[in-house]
């Protein structure tokens, strides 16, 4: 008996590894070489050398807190469930206040996800420059939604310019995972869909390069 396809719209959020992509500062960038080739070996192997939390990747809580869960150490359905987009583009500062305009839809979801317009700059200087990021107030909040993760199309959840990562503390602290370097969010318009996030099963990892997309209804 046949099966009908899915009529499901998936939407790519994830940015290709390459090169010259934006690193966070301090990070060398990736090495991609051409290990085997089809002509020569029979078969084309790439080499890949880079940092864990390269491109559109995954932080585990492990990434900050040494006694905390490595992302080998959770369960596949971790990595996906209903999610909703919150448009924070134009802000500095995404406070509570701002949250519980989206209160409802937070409620229903496994992810929150933050579009900021930032991912327009990737591949150049201003990627790096100031973006919206959450206050305390509003991180603490989000840790008491029963969330799996958030995400966000910046490069982190903190501002560039401070030493401690204090967003990053108080929400992986809690146990959620973050999602950084998203792309494509202008383009979802369901008020909520499927978010799936899967990082590679990396040994004790901190974090993980993911594939992020979004299963439209």
């Amino acid at each position: 008996m046949n099966t009908p396809h899915s009529r499901a719209k998936v939407v790519d959020l994830t940015h290709t590894i390459t090169e010259d992509m934006p690193v966070y500062p301090g990070t060398e960038a990736p090495i991609i070489e051409q290990g085997t080739t089809v002509a020569k070996e029979g078969f084309a192997e790439k080499k890949l050398t880079f940092f864990s939390h390269v491109g559109t990747h995954m932080d585990a809580p492990a990434h900050i807190f040494e006694d905390k869960k490595t992302l080998d150490a959770l369960s596949a359905s971790t990595f996906t469930g209903p999610a909703c987009i919150v448009d924070v583009s134009g802000l500095t500062v995404i406070t509570l206040e701002e949250l519980k305009r989206h209160e409802e839809r937070i409620s229903q979801c496994d992810f929150v996800i933050f579009s900021s317009g930032h991912e327009k700059h990737w591949g150049t200087a201003k990627y790096f420059s100031p973006f919206p990021t959450l206050d305390k107030e509003a991180a603490t909040w989000l840790t008491t939604q029963n969330l799996k993760g958030l995400g966000i199309d910046t490069i982190s959840f903190d501002p560039m310019d401070i030493t401690r990562l204090l967003i990053h503390e108080i929400l992986l602290g809690s146990g959620l995972v973050l999602i950084e370097n998203l792309k494509n969010l202008n383009t979802i318009t369901a008020p909520i869909f499927t978010f799936v996030a899967l990082p590679l099963k990396i040994l004790e990892s901190d974090g993980s390069p993911i594939r992020a997309i979004a299963v439209l209804p």
